[in-house]
């Protein structure tokens, strides 16, 4: 059965989920900042720096979002490859196709479920697990907590920032805007925490499950001893230098039979010898 390799890719999975959830950290507590600036605009009643806050929240919020699509393209490809070297173990028992492995992430309803479940089977495989590890749980949890959070936060951050008087001119007008990133701070820390716990959790299990993977595909293939790189790429077993991949005289791609380690032919017989019938 044909694998993949999923060490790299897995360690490029990892770094890229570690970065897009310390990239967040600058986005979801933006407020802390905004506070600051709101005051410093209020104290100064400078309106440019009021909208200075806003471009920089969406420009940090643009860097991350850069980061976690990078992030959910290696993962995808990581999960398909992992689901997929399933199917080349003995004793494992998939419970969902490679094909949820990418669409599971995808599709609307499904991805609040199937990503688990995929990396769940995986993990209990790779890992040679009866039970789901607990990881897994806390990573999944996790996560949904900071979609949800995230996302209706950022709702209802958006229709209080719209309220606000768009070019403030007394005290008071920019008194809401420090009291709306004050207010905001708050429960960004909820979605926030959740972020740092899904990120460290799900880099855990991906380095886990990728070495996992990977002894046992390099334990499944046996070394030509003295051959360079070991098994010949393309070949049904590994050869020496110079064999052919499917030698003459061979039956279903197995080696023939060797002979003697050096044949010659008889020698003529010398003058007088006796040749018998």
């Amino acid at each position: 059965m044909p694998t993949y390799p999923v060490r790299s890719l897995g360690t490029a999975a990892a770094t890229a989920v570690g970065a897009a959830s310390l990239l967040y950290l600058p986005s979801g507590l933006f407020p802390v900042l905004g506070v600051r600036m709101a005051r410093t605009a209020a104290e100064r009643s400078d309106r440019d720096l009021l909208l200075g806050a806003a471009v920089a929240e969406g420009l940090l919020t643009l860097v991350y979002l850069l980061a976690i699509l990078t992030a959910a393209v290696l993962v995808i490809i990581w999960t398909w490859r992992v689901r997929t070297n399933l199917a080349a173990f003995p004793g494992a028992l998939p419970t969902l196709s490679p094909a949820w492995a990418i669409a599971g992430w995808l599709v609307p309803l499904a991805n609040v479920v199937v990503p688990a479940r995929v990396v769940a089977n995986v993990a209990r495989d790779s890992l040679w697990r009866r039970n789901t590890p607990v990881l897994v749980g806390v990573w999944w949890t996790a996560w949904l907590v900071f979609v949800v959070g995230d996302r209706v936060l950022g709702l209802r951050d958006e229709q209080r920032y719209g309220r606000l008087t768009e070019w403030p001119r007394s005290e008071t007008e920019f008194a809401t805007y420090v009291r709306y990133y004050q207010e905001a701070l708050g429960p960004r820390v909820i979605p926030t925490v959740a972020c740092l716990v899904a990120g460290a959790s799900f880099i855990v299990l991906i380095r886990r499950i990728s070495v996992a993977q990977q002894d046992r595909i390099a334990k499944a293939a046996p070394l030509w001893p003295g051959y360079p790189g070991g098994v010949v790429p393309g070949a049904p077993y590994p050869l020496p230098p110079g064999a052919s991949a499917n030698p003459a005289g061979s039956m279903s791609g197995r080696p023939a039979a060797p002979g003697p380690a050096s044949a010659s032919p008889p020698a003529p017989p010398a003058a007088g010898d006796t040749i018998g019938a």
